[in-house]
């Protein structure tokens, strides 16, 4: 017999090392994924908790028309929350920036004798923004002057 005709039973190192290279390119993919996952889920968790404190915003009339730095627990002063909330909103402090969109004064728009009657009606336009540590977000917000 020659050597031509002997059985191979294990694998080479070039084999070994071809299937290490393989597994580290999969592992290394995988791990990409995840940490993007972690970056998109822990950016989008900060912005619901934006809007969530932009919705405070929403069912407060006193607050939002004009530019304020105030803690977040003034914005629900006024409303029944868990007193676990009162004390988280405490420590948050916001920045409220207010800006003019569009000023139309409304007894100009109409030939009705009856709006011209009660002239002085201004309906403004604006955005209210929310800004803390985390992000911000804005509303469009009408007020009727």
């Amino acid at each position: 017999m020659t050597n031509k005709s002997v059985a191979r039973d294990a694998f080479t190192l070039i084999e070994v090392m071809v299937a290490v290279m393989i597994i580290s390119v999969v592992i290394m993919a995988l791990m990409q994924m995840y940490a993007n996952s972690t970056h998109i889920f822990t950016s989008m968790k900060q912005q619901t908790k934006i809007n969530q404190y932009s919705s405070f915003l929403i069912s407060n009339e006193n607050y939002g028309f004009d530019d304020k730095n105030i803690y977040l627990h003034a914005l629900v002063r006024d409303f029944d929350v868990e007193n676990d909330l009162r004390r988280e909103l405490k420590e948050i402090k916001i920045k409220m920036l207010y800006k003019t969109l569009e000023t139309i004064d409304i007894s100009e728009q109409s030939n009705d004798e009856d709006i011209e009657a009660s002239s002085g009606l201004v309906l403004e336009i604006g955005e209210s923004t929310i800004q803390t540590d985390d992000g911000s977000t804005a509303l469009i917000r009408f007020q009727i002057k």
